[in-house]
């Protein structure tokens, strides 16, 4: 399996783990990633400004993939919601299709639609499949309980993204399984995480922040899991601030979906950017233990 990837616009600056981390599990499990050079912004940043704009920027990558044959993977819920509209309009309104093709025959692309936007937990969970992830799996989280948040955009609009049910979602809560850690049910994990309005009103932000963390820490969780480049840096770095801020002591720290899969399956901390996490989340090494059948080992390199 081959995806062209599009990769997060924050993740270069506040989360090189993501990448690091994504890469090493993909290529552990023998999924080619293709990185396409001229492409952009998913253009989520416009969609409240300029929704023209904003479909414009999904559907060149769109077509930039389409040219390969190749489906757009993408690990931020964000860029998959942003094309996955952008899909959805081209293919519903035949004006703003026609437009948006007028702006990109400029640079000799059309869009045909014939390119599918997939998750990276989709992938994940219906390319690979539970099982055939089970078998790779060497080490397992005895102990570990885990708070898993799913994040806003991978979830609603419901009849637009298509991953599952916002009220009974688990796709997520099972792919996290896999590695042996125990899920923790939790009242606010549907709510959202605050990102959006970080640098809009921060004391709010903080709050939204607080309010999801107190609830999962309360509720018994050890850690955080997420499968977002926004949701990470609010509960990693965000989080940090808070607590620095607001004076206390006691936070939960969060680990991308990709890291706990990736100790997993055998591949090194190092590589994984555990180290690069703003709370410290090296202490979730403690719960592993070995798979009592051996198998192959992934190694340390770094993609």
């Amino acid at each position: 399996m081959d995806f062209a990837i599009q990769r997060c616009c924050v993740t270069p600056i506040y989360l090189k783990s993501y990448n690091s981390s994504t890469d090493a599990v993909l290529r552990a499990l023998d999924i080619g990633l293709v990185d396409i050079k001229e492409f952009n912004c998913c253009g989520y940043p416009l969609k409240d400004i300029d929704l023209k704009a904003h479909v414009l920027a999904s559907a060149r990558n769109l077509c930039l993939a389409e040219k390969r044959n190749l489906d757009v993977m993408t690990f931020c819920n964000c860029c998959y919601e942003s094309l996955r509209e952008a899909k959805h309009l081209l293919g519903e309104d035949e004006s703003i299709k026609r437009d948006i093709n007028e702006k990109l025959m400029k640079e000799g692309l059309e869009y045909g639609g014939t390119t599918e936007v997939r998750h990276l937990l989709e992938v994940l969970y219906n390319d690979v499949g539970l099982e055939a992830l089970k078998e790779k799996v060497v080490m397992s989280f005895k102990g570990l309980k885990i708070a898993v948040h799913y994040g806003c955009h991978i979830l609603r609009p419901r009849q637009l993204v298509q991953f599952d049910d916002p009220g009974t979602a688990r796709v997520f809560d099972q792919l996290v399984e896999i590695t042996g850690a125990e899920i923790i049910p939790w009242e606010a994990q549907l709510d959202c995480c605050g990102a959006p309005v970080w640098g809009i009103d921060d004391d709010l932000s903080m709050d939204l922040t607080q309010k999801k963390t107190k609830d999962a820490r309360q509720s018994g969780a050890d850690y955080l899991c997420v499968a977002c480049a926004y949701c990470q840096v609010q509960f990693d770095r965000v989080q940090k601030m808070l607590l620095s801020r607001r004076g206390e002591d006691k936070g939960l720290p969060s680990i991308l979906f990709t890291q706990l899969l990736g100790l997993s399956l055998g591949i090194d901390s190092e590589a994984l950017g555990i180290d690069q996490n703003e709370l410290d989340a090296r202490g979730i090494t403690h719960f592993l233990s070995h798979e009592e059948s051996p198998t192959q080992s992934y190694g340390s390199s770094t993609p």
